[in-house]
């Protein structure tokens, strides 16, 4: 087979399954920016014939025997390409220059998305870890774990642990996939047997000396809390030993010694946006929310909700990739529990809001034009989904207090409150 060519498998009906073959027909050099050429197989094709769920690629790609030719790579594939500390990780492991451009991206994607998070994965890199793995299963206590933080990805690297398959996640912190398994052990995702998993975690690793970085991931578990006071939803507690936060995931469901695996696309994908760079606004996410989601309503009220949130509490870091969309086998599409929820005003790079409203938003958005837009966009009912935001109010009013409740410094808060007066007020005029 062509280095340029690559099998998509799917894990569907419990088996993961040859789906679509992906030919690279532009210049390898130009990475995600090179043409693409997506078919699926007749066989599955005919078995899974229009659906959108998790039997697809992307809710942009039903099932079918059309063909999808791009100029660039299609953006539900840029999901699986390891960015940030993962993909320095695979390169050097693929013994590839740390900075290499976008001419490695197609390496790294045959490589380094063999076990992804959701229902996808490449089946070549999927062999290529597993050449490599074997039949290696090691478990680790989470104090191990713990101990370890700073630098658990090297110790396994150097303990002979091949790693790919489980540290292939976007993001700038290190994080790795693991499972805890019916015997208490954490083991890497990639080699546990499914009917030996018990929960499946994202493990994130502080990394370096500043303290600003150390105190956003140190406050990450209690800000999913507020979240949740706030009327959010949440998935399951994060818990933090030492600089690991063990974040339980919700593409996976484990139940009578099976593990159903969940279709999970970034909204840049929804969007049909395939790079790293550009943001849809928040608007054109509402519109394909009301198109897709299985509860358009539901699914806008979440949505607004989760930006009160990130503005009331100072996550400015809303890219397009930290907001997904689950696609589940029975046929349901929405919003993902929230990921990613944290007080990203501390970082030291001072990251910036990228995602906006077209209209009245000028960082500080108007709340009542906000919910007129998203409702519009959507075409969903603006009294149904105004009346469900106004009951945030009631949490807001309290969220100091909470948020000391669940030892959250209140030199962490106090910048914050003024912007959380403004936003409950909003909220209890409308």
């Amino acid at each position: 087979m062509s280095p340029a060519t690559c099998i998509l498998q799917i894990f569907i009906d419990d088996a993961w399954r040859d789906v679509a073959g992906l030919d690279l027909t532009g210049d390898i050099g130009r990475g995600i920016g090179a043409a693409t050429f997506l078919i699926y197989l007749p066989s599955y094709a005919i078995a899974y014939w229009d659906r959108v769920d998790a039997a697809a690629l992307s809710v942009n790609v039903p099932v079918g025997l059309s063909t999808y030719p791009t100029e660039t790579w299609p953006p539900f594939l840029v999901d699986l390409l390891p960015q940030g500390y993962g993909r320095i990780e695979l390169l050097k492991q693929l013994e590839r220059d740390e900075a290499a451009g976008p001419a490695a991206d197609w390496a790294l994607l045959c490589a380094g998305a063999g076990n992804p998070i959701g229902n996808i994965r490449v089946k070549e890199a999927h062999e290529w870890v597993s050449t490599r793995t074997g039949t290696t299963m090691r478990g680790f206590t989470m104090a191990e774990i713990a101990s370890r933080a700073g630098d658990f990805n090297e110790y396994l690297a150097q303990n002979g642990l091949f790693l790919a398959g489980s540290s292939g996640i976007q993001g700038e912190w290190p994080k790795i996939l693991l499972t805890r398994a019916h015997d208490g052990l954490f083991y890497l995702d990639h080699t546990l047997p499914d009917e030996q998993a018990q929960q499946h975690y994202i493990v994130k690793f502080g990394r370096g000396t500043d303290a600003s970085l150390a105190n956003i991931l140190h406050l990450e578990a209690p800000y999913m809390q507020l979240a949740r006071g706030l009327g959010l939803d949440v998935h399951a507690d994060l818990t933090l030993r030492e600089r690991a936060l063990f974040i339980p995931r919700f593409d996976r469901e484990v139940g009578a010694g099976r593990v159903i695996r969940h279709g999970q696309e970034s909204i840049a994908s929804l969007c049909g946006i395939g790079g790293f760079g550009a943001a849809p606004s928040h608007n054109d996410v509402c519109r394909r929310l009301g198109e897709v989601a299985t509860d358009p309503v539901k699914a806008i009220i979440e949505y607004v909700k989760r930006d009160i949130a990130n503005i009331a509490l100072g996550n400015k870091d809303n890219h397009a990739r930290n907001t997904a969309i689950q696609r589940k086998p029975d046929g349901t599409i929405s919003l993902t529990p929230l990921f990613d929820f944290a007080p990203m005003w501390l970082h030291p790079d001072g990251i910036a809001r990228r995602i906006r409203w077209q209209y009245d938003d000028g960082g500080s958005p108007d709340w009542a034009s906000a919910i007129a837009q998203a409702c519009a966009a959507a075409k969903v009912d603006h009294a149904r989904v105004s009346a469900s935001v106004q009951m945030m109010a009631a949490p807001l009013e309290t969220l100091f207090v909470d948020a000391l409740a669940l030892g959250i410094d209140e030199q962490f808060l106090t910048p914050l409150q003024k912007t959380i007066e403004h936003v409950r007020t909003q909220l209890e005029q409308l």
